[in-house]
């Protein structure tokens, strides 16, 4: 203990003590309900919690809190972390101490398979970062519920030491934990030698003790009288008739509303809020308390019969309600605080000690309750618990009362008494032992009872049983197995009196499938319980030595035998179908595997005791299956009778039965547990049993049953097969579906391995304890096939091609049995999933999931999946950004593939023969291989004897009549049947399986035994079939099993076919011969075809040359050839000048560009360390290992780029490339609204509101049309030099006067902007159509109608996101500036777009599409100009003149008194300037991009002198090593300081900058920020123009000086030249200008910079986990400060959303959530999310949405939807990459629609 805490105790020990805090505490609680008039508020709440706390500690505080923190306002724990904030850090590991953490809801949780003991031992994420488990078979969840326990540390969970740092093991020398009892009740003094426990003052002892003892002495004394069920009074009278705890009995009561997973959150809302007649705030908030504590109380009040009515009218709705006094519910409220209050203690440490709280507080949870308690002798439930429980404690109350709580409560409390467990090993045997003491009545309570039983306190059993040393204990001393056995009888029998189970279990009572039990779900909880404790070694142990076990066990599988039977229809079809299958194959499914759980434990047994087991098994299923017992319906079974069957040479006793006539059941559990027995073959071998006197199984079984017996244990399991092979078969079809599905469940489904594959092995076992030829016979009779095995082919049940399916499957049936040797040579578990995973990898190259469906089920879940998988499989890991991860079987495992796999259906046998048959073709060339079947390879145990089945006559005579058979119906005029070659197949598989295991014996009766009335052996007719053209792919394996024999006897089998092997042999020859002439002749044919092909091409080339030659000859400027465009796609008619047509295209409002407003070192730090060149490859950013960090001054969250706040606004247009004629737009978009009237439920793709429509073609989103403008032609005129053109245009502007009419359609702001290119303008004149005229005319003012009514509601909406101030409504000018805002935007973004794309020899215009971004660029550009002629329909060049006059004005006007009305060129966008050239005087084009460049770099240089000067640079960051000298010069500090020199301030700043930063990184920056500039020039001027005649660039240049080549622009390091006089003195004119206005005003705003590198998404880290498993902060929702049920993380800005939640909601629209607003405030009318717990992506547009596939997949290369699976996700970069391509080239709105196009859902897109 520190100094401090010895100082602190010693001056406790003398301090004066008047007062007894438990009285105060005591008078405050008793008076609390009348003093607050019983209204439970927050307030209430926290003078409870200091009530209790200062009771609890008395005088001693500052040992729990030091003084300095002040008083305490809320919880002790949360204090104590704000006031000690690295306590757990700062403390050093314990070793042999448990991690002990408990999750909270939405933790993440990690299981490791290769090192835990089982499935429940999981670790928390800090613990499992601590610990090595590369290349482990790791999934992760994460938790749903509260309550769950780290278990690092623990020793009994893991298979091996795991090595974590922060809970290492015990060392070998320290003494562990000492042993206590754990049925004492008295507290437990740890005695743990752990450092840093305090030593505690008695008299703080005696606080805590007493405090805590009244605590749970109230909360119990309050439970007395709680309802456990929500039982609503009928009458006034009744309501005061309840019990209460009230001495005085005030009549005031309250309604209470529980909470209940039948309604959604907006149900219960709606019917509180129309119950109460209360607002719908205050509904609302009464709604989050009842979803969020699990009740509300919603009304108190004297009125009773008011009270009565609101609670029938919500009980109406099946809600439930309760109505109590008042009194009570106060107390019920104090007791979850309470309950709150102890789950603090158990998280707060005393001074350095963290254990001794939980000490205390569990100390008196042990201990029983006050014996004076007035409740215990008023209650008669406490009475009954009395009488039932000896020395109850507090624990044993709390477990039953636990279902009188309501949810958080309950979870409260579940997290007390798991803390409890953490303490040590003692504590949870002690918790142990309570629990298994009132197991029975937590389970009658779970059943039966419990409103809420997924917060049922039963679920504790998952932290209790799975310990093996506690699990065993409790089986030892509370004999739990016994009562989970005997809960299990009576409850499924019906057991059930005044909402109990009756113990103990009536025998003589029957299940009843259509009763309740049935139907509740669950029970199953009940049967996992019992599989967690005998999959525990201990355990089983136990049940493999103590026969108590195996007999308990047998009499609850008797109940369940035969249940649920079937009887086929046969005349008629079943009128009514119950679904009472379905409950009942819920319920095998649970027994089924605690049957193979109870099964294996005899792994462990000695041969005596596994003997006793299968001993007494027998004897149960036979007093069953003889009706001894009551178990069978008598009405239905009948007792067993035999009847003499002849077949061959014999006479034979079978169990007279008809499948097709009398009743079946699938459900045989005494079956199953008898295979699970049999399977133990190392304990069946000949000396363990030798060692009990026995020689064989057969010996065991025959000497406690006779041949009869075993054949009446037999035949079930038999009639079960036959009943499934005739349901297959179509026999059963008049029974409906129901038939069908409880095939599919129990063949195919979850219970193949445990059920069917079971029942195949009783009969394979049948075959080595009988005689084969008896048990063939039984089989054959079942079939009833023993006539057609005779040679009666004539069938009377079997019609047509029913009667081959039945022998097909007959014959699946002895495949099987006398193949399968899984069982029979005792594979390992790795050797069993291994053959699994191969021949499910046989059927070719799969996905993970897909491969999952191949196999059976276990083999997913199974521990040795991986290596498995990795031993027989090569991986295909995914690379685009659809696929998927591809295992691939290895080459060298094919050899291992069985065909005849007893897992393959018919069609996946062939499928698999097919491939291993190309497979050998390939490899040895053999045009006709053969798959020789593998020897079975038993060595020991009773199987060895199986092979000798081959030696049976009535196998011989089977395999001999289903050829025959096939044969004789071959040659009759029928044909063929359809199965026929399935059936030779298979009877030839037989064949090589007798050869290949016996093959003397085998070879010797077929050669001498015959068979009808011609006398032919076996031989015989496998020599008729290798001659049958019919037969032809049976041909190969039937002469090798003739070869075959040939080697045993050979004078014999060639005697019988010396002709056939002739014939074949010439048959042969003659194939081959065949065979090499039509290869000669296909290759001659192929060389004449070759030499025609060489001289048409030849002829073509010399054609297309001349061709070539005329077409230049003839192009002339007067005359251009115009390409062809296709046909309209939809008349199809060819597009030409005769009818007016344009392209489909989209506009929408966009948020893509980021914006640099707030300088940031780090985004500075970023753009020095970009790539010099934008069009070439740049590499994704590395992902990080977690979320990052965000400082308190950065405003980025840890997911975040850029805040949404700095991003500019602008409309985005697009095209699909598609064209259409006008008057075919104007029809299909009268078809798109037409659509929208006659499916008004439906949720639509687009919108007709926002006049959208979906291209007919590629269904693109599109709501405007745009013209079609052909590319430029070269021209043969030369462009004047810059100098030149300069000088003419100075001339030119000093000869025009000013016009008044161009000042006039300016903007009065001074900025040179045009009011005809404002998207509001008041002056547009609006196209107007003639409906008796066709669509021609002005058809180009028309196309410009449809951009219009776009543009103008979006910039109307959009107002308030444009910083510059609007005229009037009404007048001219107003709205977004179209050049810019629409043209400039769409420029930018294609521009960004493009950015990191490209390779070495080409630039951003060579990779922009020519139908796409070329015909959009020119497509706009002349909407613009139409535009302009629009305001100049009077004049005859449309204007240009005027406006050409007022471009050059704004960039060269030198006129001082002009200048000073307007505002400087360079607070203006350069870019617009030189798309208004575009659309007016495209000519000058070249020369204004000059202009226009070196503007935009003086606002550059400008600009980043303004921010830089507010950065502080940190040492080392963004060196720069690359020098730009060769384009801006050995100075660029010259430029700068020339730039700013007109003002003062400006000019120091600047030099202070260039002193920091220092010349080079200032020239990288500057580079970077006009870099984009340069760009989009290229992309205009190529658009509009032919290229310039210049040579091409250096590849190996930067971009940059590329770009300035071929835009002809002089570089800044060429300025000081003579001929570039005329461009210094502009950019003089232009800085001093600026200076001039930056001097008058120090708000004038200054040019804006976009962030100029490549635009990056959220940083989402490399493994999905690590976002949850991170600090708790990073998923916190910053508009409710709380971390979300279901998290979405903007992709956008990194934002963290709280999805489909209702905290967070649009206040004037419920049905937007968080996501919906957020969208509106970053990306505008789009939204990117990537929802974390669901692993999805969410796209939103405009009110409708799309969930799509994330950028995250596991190992096996794919996504985990929900992370159902569990498996560690890993960021796939090409498919995030393509997330970001999709953001980048606004393809979100497209992609929605196209989703949406693809349903019709009228739920709306949410729900898809």
């Amino acid at each position: 203990m520190s100094v401090m805490g010895r100082g602190l105790l010693a001056m406790h020990s003398t301090r004066d003590r008047h007062t007894d805090p438990l009285a105060r505490l005591r008078f405050a609680i008793e008076t609390m309900p009348g003093s607050r008039k019983y209204h439970f508020t927050r307030s209430t709440r926290l003078e409870v919690l200091q009530e209790l706390y200062a009771a609890f500690w008395g005088p001693y505080q500052d040992l729990f809190l030091p003084q300095s923190s002040g008083p305490l306002t809320g919880l002790l724990s949360e204090a104590q972390k704000a006031a000690y904030p690295k306590a757990d850090a700062d403390e050093a590991p314990n070793p042999g101490k448990p991690c002990g953490r408990i999750f909270n809801k939405g933790d993440s949780c990690y299981r490791c398979r290769d090192c835990a003991i089982d499935d429940s031992c999981v670790l928390c994420s800090q613990c499992f970062h601590a610990c090595d488990h590369t290349g482990h078979n790791v999934t992760f969840y994460v938790a749903v519920q509260p309550g769950g326990v780290c278990d690092c540390g623990e020793q009994e969970a893991w298979k091996h030491v795991i090595n974590c740092r922060h809970h290492p093991p015990l060392e070998p020398n320290v003494q562990g934990t000492p042993k206590v009892n754990p049925n004492r009740s008295a507290a437990i003094v740890d005695q743990w030698a752990i450092r840093n426990r305090a030593t505690v003052p008695h008299e703080l002892r005696d606080f805590m003790s007493r405090t805590v003892a009244y605590g749970l002495d109230f909360v119990l004394d309050t439970l007395d009288f709680s309802p456990t069920e929500t039982v609503l009074p009928q009458t006034e009278a009744d309501l005061k008739k309840l019990p209460t705890a009230d001495p005085l009995g005030n009549d005031l009561f309250s309604i209470i509303v529980w909470n209940d997973e039948k309604h959604s959150f907006d149900e219960g809302w709606q019917h509180l809020h129309d119950s109460l007649g209360c607002t719908s705030d205050e509904a609302l908030d009464l709604t989050k308390r009842l979803d969020g504590e699990g009740r509300a109380v919603v009304e108190v009040s004297a009125n009773v019969s008011r009270l009565l009515d609101v609670s029938r009218q919500i009980q109406g709705v099946d809600m439930g309600v309760t109505v109590r006094r008042a009194y009570d519910t106060f107390r019920e409220e104090v007791s979850a605080v309470i309950i709150e209050w102890l789950m603090d203690l158990m998280q707060c440490r005393l001074l350095n000690d963290t254990i001794i709280l939980r000490e205390v507080v569990a100390a008196e949870i042990y201990s029983p309750r006050k014996k004076d308690s007035s409740s215990l002798t008023s209650n008669q439930e406490a009475t009954k618990v009395l009488a039932e429980i000896k020395d109850a404690a507090r624990l044993d109350w709390l477990f039953l009362y636990h279902a009188r709580l309501w949810k958080r409560v309950r979870l409260n409390l579940k997290r007390v008494i798991v803390s409890m467990l953490t303490i040590n090993h003692e504590h949870r045997l002690t918790v142990a032992v309570h629990f298994a003491t009132v197991y029975h009545r937590i389970i009658d309570t779970y059943l039966l009872i419990d409103r809420e039983a997924e917060t049922s306190i039963k679920y504790l059993s998952v932290q209790i049983f799975t310990v093996p040393s506690v699990a065993a204990y409790i089986v030892r001393h509370n004999n739990i197995i016994s009562r989970l056995l005997a809960i299990i009888t009576s409850f499924f029998t019906n057991g059930i009196q005044n909402k109990r189970i009756t113990f103990p279990p009536d025998s003589t009572r029957r299940v009843d499938v259509d009763s309740y039990p049935f139907r509740s779900k669950r029970f199953m909880p009940v049967f996992s319980d019992l599989r967690y404790l005998c999959t525990n070694r201990t355990i089983q142990e136990l049940i493999a030595a103590n026969h108590d076990y195996i007999t308990q066990f047998i009499s609850v599988c008797q109940i369940f035998m035969g249940i649920n039977s079937n009887k086929r229809a046969a005349s008629s079809h079943v009128e009514y179908e119950t679904e009472s299958w379905i409950s009942v194959f819920n319920v095998t499914l649970s027994l089924s595997r605690v049957v193979k759980v109870y099964g294996e434990a005899f792994a462990l047994s000695t041969s005596s005791n596994l003997l006793y087991a299968i001993t007494a098994v027998l004897h149960a299923i036979l007093s069953t299956c003889t009706l001894s017992n009551e178990q069978l319906d008598k009405a239905k079974y009948s007792p067993i009778t035999f009847f003499t069957v002849e077949f061959g040479d014999a006479e034979y006793q079978i169990i007279q039965f008809d499948v097709l006539s009398q009743w079946v059941s699938f459900h045989h559990s005494l079956h199953w547990l008898l295979a699970e027995l049999f399977k133990h073959v190392h304990l069946l071998s000949d000396d363990p049993l030798a060692e009990v006197g026995m020689k064989s199984l057969r010996e065991v079984v025959l000497r406690n049953a006779s041949e009869r017996a075993v054949l009446t244990v037999v035949d079930f399991p038999l009639r079960v097969l036959t009943m499934v092979a005739q349901i297959r078969t179509g026999l059963w079809v008049r029974n409906g579906f129901a038939i069908r599905g409880q095939l599919l469940h129990y063949r195919d489904f979850m219970l193949r391995e445990l059920c069917y594959d079971q029942d195949l092995f009783i009969l394979q076992t049948a075959f080595v304890i009988l005689d084969p030829n008896l048990v063939m016979v039984t089989i054959l009779t079942r079939f009833q096939l023993v006539l057609w095995f005779s040679g009666h082919t004539p069938h009377p049940n079997y019609e047509g091609s029913q009667l081959l399916s039945m022998v097909e499957e007959f014959l699946y049936v002895i495949i099987t049995c006398v193949s399968e040797f899984a069982n029979a040579r005792h594979l390992t578990p790795l050797e069993n999933v291994r053959r699994e995973l191969l021949h499910g990898l046989a059927l070719g190259p799969c996905s993970f999931t897909e491969l999952c469906k191949r196999v059976a089920e276990r083999i997913i879940d199974d521990i040795h999946l991986d290596k498995a998988l990795s031993s027989v499989a090569n991986y295909k890991p995914p690379t685009g950004t659809t696929d998927y991860g591809i295992y691939e079987l290895k080459d060298e495992v094919f050899d291992e593939v069985n065909p005849f796999f007893y897992h393959y259906t018919r069609n996946r046998r062939e499928e698999v023969e097919t491939i291993l048959k190309a497979r050998i073709t390939k490899k040895t060339g053999e045009a006709n291989p053969i798959i020789i079947p593998k020897p079975l390879g038993i060595e020991f145990g009773p199987f060895t004897a199986l092979p000798l089945v081959f030696h049976s006559d009535v196998l011989l005579q089977i395999v001999f009549y289903a050829l025959a058979n096939i044969l004789v119906q071959a040659d009759s005029p029928a044909g063929v049947a359809p199965s026929s070659d399935a059936v030779m197949d298979q009877a030839v598989h037989l064949i090589m399986l007798g050869l290949v295991e016996q093959p003397d014996a085998f070879t010797y009766l077929a050669l001498n035994t015959a068979f009808g009335e011609d006398h032919l052996t076996l031989v015989d007719i496998m020599c008729i079939a290798e001659q049958h053209e019919d037969f032809r792919a049976s041909k190969p394996k039937i002469q090798w099993c003739l070869d075959e024999m040939t080697k045993i006897k050979p004078q014999e089998v060639k005697e019988r076919r010396p002709k056939a092997s002739e014939d074949g042999a010439s048959a042969v020859a003659e194939e081959e011969a065949k065979k090499k002439a039509a290869k000669a002749r296909q290759a001659k044919i192929m060389q004449q075809f070759a030499a025609q092909q060489k001289s048409f091409l030849d002829q073509y080339e010399d054609d297309e040359e001349d061709t070539e030659m005329e077409s230049e000859r003839a192009s002339t400027p007067l005359q251009e050839k115009v390409e062809p465009l296709g046909p309209c796609i939809v008349c199809q008619d060819e597009l030409d000048h005769t009818q007016a047509f344009g392209v489909l295209g989209f506009v929408q409002p966009s948020r893509l560009i980021k914006t640099i407003s707030e300088p940031r070192l780090e985004l500075f730090a970023d753009i020095l360390s970009g790539p010099a060149s934008l069009d070439r490859s740049v590499a994704p950013p590395t992902p990080a290992d977690g979320p990052r960090h965000p400082s308190s001054d950065d405003g980025v969250g840890p997911f975040g780029v850029t805040p949404s706040d700095e991003t500019r606004f602008g409309l985005y247009a697009s095209v699909c490339g598609h064209l259409m004629h006008l008057e075919c737009f104007a029809v299909y978009s009268a078809s798109v609204e037409q659509r929208h009237l006659q499916q008004p439920t439906r949720n639509h793709p687009e919108s007709v509101e926002r006049t959208e429509f979906l291209c007919p073609l590629c269904k693109s989103l599109g709501n405007i049309i745009l013209p079609v403008i052909p590319p430029p032609q070269p021209s043969k005129i030369p462009i004047s030099t810059f100098s030149d053109w300069m000088r003419r245009t100075n001339i030119e502007l000093l000869a025009i006067e000013p016009e008044r009419q161009r000042a006039a359609l300016q903007q009065p702001t001074g900025s040179g902007e045009w009011v005809f290119w404002t998207a509001e303008d008041s002056g547009y004149p609006h196209y107007v159509h003639n409906s008796q005229a066709p669509l021609s005319g002005d058809w180009a003012h028309h196309i410009l109608e449809t951009v219009e009514n776009i543009v103008r509601p979006l910039s109307s909406q959009t107002v308030y996101l444009r910083e510059r101030s609007e005229p009037p409504r009404g007048s001219r000018g107003r709205g977004m500036y179209l050049p810019g805002e629409l043209v400039g935007y769409t420029i930018d973004a294609i521009e960004i777009a493009q950015r990191g794309l490209g390779q070495e020899g080409s630039t951003i215009a060579d990779n922009a599409n020519e139908s796409t971004i070329m015909r959009l660029l020119r497509g706009l550009i002349s909407c613009m100009g139409k535009r302009a002629a629009l305001e100049f329909d009077h004049v005859k060049d449309g204007g240009k003149k005027v406006i050409r006059q007022g471009i050059l004005r704004r960039l060269l006007s030198d006129d001082a008194q002009g200048l000073a009305t307007v505002a400087p060129i360079l607070q203006r966008d350069p870019f617009t300037l030189l798309i208004e050239t575009a659309a007016i005087a495209p000519e000058m084009l070249h020369h204004i991009a000059v202009l226009t460049y070196y503007v935009r770099l003086a606002q550059a240089a400008v600009t980043l002198v303004d921010l830089l000067a507010d950065v502080q640079i940190i040492e080392g960051i963004g060196e720069v090593s690359q020098t730009y000298a060769p384009v801006f010069g050995e100075n660029v500090s010259v430029f700068v300081l020339s730039v700013c020199r007109h003002y003062p301030e400006l000019e120091r700043k600047a030099g202070n900058v260039l002193r920091i930063w220092g010349e080079g990184r200032f020239q990288r920056l500057l580079y970077a920020h006009t870099l984009p500039f340069l760009r989009k020039t290229l992309l205009l001027t190529r658009a509009m123009l032919p290229p310039l005649a210049v040579a091409a660039p250096d590849p190996s240049l930067p971009e940059y000086s590329r770009l300035l080549h071929l835009l002809n622009i002089p570089a800044l390091a060429d300025i000081a030249l003579p001929q570039q006089e005329s461009l210094r003195t502009a950019l003089s004119s232009w800085c001093k200008h600026f200076g001039g206005k930056y001097a008058q005003s120090r708000e004038t705003i200054l040019p804006y910079l976009d962030v100029p590198g490549v635009h990056q998404l959220a940083r989402l880290p490399a493994i999905l986990d690590s976002i949850i498993a991170s600090s708790p902060n990073t998923l916190v929702c910053q508009r409710c400060e709380t971390i979300p049920n279901d998290p979405a993380i903007c992709l956008i800005c990194g934002t963290v959303c709280c999805h489909q939640s209702h905290c967070c909601v649009d206040v004037d629209d419920r049905k937007q959530g968080e996501c919906n607003m957020h969208t509106r405030e970053c990306g505008g009318a789009v939204g990117m999310y990537f929802l974390v717990k669901r692993c999805m992506v969410l796209y939103l547009y405009a009110g409708s949405g799309s969930f799509l596939q994330p950028p995250y997949l596991d190992v096996h290369g794919e996504f985990d939807y929900m992370m159902r699976r569990g498996r560690r996700q890993y960021l796939h970069q090409q498919r995030f990459e393509d997330v970001r391509k999709t953001w980048l080239n606004h393809g979100i709105p497209t992609l929605v629609a196209r989703k949406l196009d693809g349903i019709i859902d009228s739920g709306g897109w949410d729900s898809l």
